[in-house]
């Protein structure tokens, strides 16, 4: 009886969600392994949560990341905004205490199942947005400066969106500016790296999509509403780099990037921003549209 009630709570849930939320691991024999507690929990209980610090708290990753080793807290931020970072676990002693390397740490949290690793292109990366959470959890909580503050501040920055104040999400972006030896500022596309982190809290209301055909071109960054939340507008950002914020609302009509809602029946609002190289400045455009 409770498998079958299992089940009818499973089919409502969107396969695409709980993809993002608990797959992310992979072996040679096996591309999609996703986290059997979580996905037990979500079908028992019919809706998509955090069920990773039921079992581990954010305090035991917190130890490791905030190791002073040079590169770790870039590596960090980085994956959190959806990059891969090379790793090498050849130099790891398989004990929790002897840490040499950026390295070591890293190796570590790939036992921990905090990271997957690729065996084949040697990488690692955040595996899926429930592990996300705890990275983020840790960050807000550690002392990382702006990006700690930013992190903490995403849901009042999603907020100024959805109430059109501009002036406050340009503010609430420009916290989460961050560059490291990964990703530089020389484009729009290393800017959707700090929306990523900006707007960390739209991930409990929206699905995220980079560079979503729509129109007559991709559109850098779409949220579009989970099913519970047909309520809240769908959100087109269009960035540039060294231009205008105006330009980029232009763009997002021009090139008619809101053909991708098609099938969402609410309303969305344009976002348009821009990063002014030489005064370091983020500034951002608001309107509403109708679909």
């Amino acid at each position: 009886m409770l498998y079958t009630y299992a089940m009818r709570i499973w089919k409502r849930i969107r396969t695409q969600e709980v993809k993002a939320w608990y797959d992310g691991y992979s072996f040679s024999m096996a591309a999609s392994v996703y986290s059997p507690r979580s996905v037990v929990n979500s079908m028992l209980f019919g809706k998509i949560e955090n069920y990773w610090n039921q079992t581990e708290t954010f305090e035991a990753l917190q130890v490791y990341i905030d190791m002073n080793f040079d590169g770790l807290k870039d590596d960090v931020l980085s994956m959190i905004a959806g990059e891969r970072i090379p790793v090498n676990t050849g130099s790891f002693t398989n004990d929790m205490i002897t840490f040499r390397t950026e390295d070591d740490v890293l190796t570590l949290l790939i036992h921990l199942g905090y990271l997957a690793y690729d065996s084949e292109n040697k990488v690692v990366k955040i595996p899926n947005n429930e592990v996300r959470n705890e990275y983020v959890n840790s960050v807000a909580a550690s002392d990382w400066g702006e990006v700690s503050i930013a992190l903490k501040q995403s849901a009042d920055t999603l907020n100024a969106i959805w109430q059109r104040r501009p002036q406050q999400v340009a503010e609430g972006i420009q916290l989460a500016h961050f560059e490291t030896s990964h990703i530089q500022y020389n484009d729009e596309n290393a800017l959707s790296y700090t929306i990523s982190l900006a707007l960390y809290a739209a991930r409990n209301f929206y699905t995220m999509h980079r560079e979503l055909a729509g129109g007559k071109g991709f559109a850098d960054i779409v949220f579009i509403p989970r099913k519970k939340f047909q309520d809240k507008p769908a959100l087109v950002v269009e960035l540039k780099w060294d231009k205008s914020a105006d330009g980029a609302i232009s763009q997002i009509k021009r090139k008619e990037y809101c053909r991708s809602l098609e099938e969402y029946a609410g309303n969305a609002l344009l976002v348009g921003v821009n990063y002014n190289k030489r005064t370091k400045v983020h500034e951002c455009m608001i309107e509403e549209y109708k679909l």
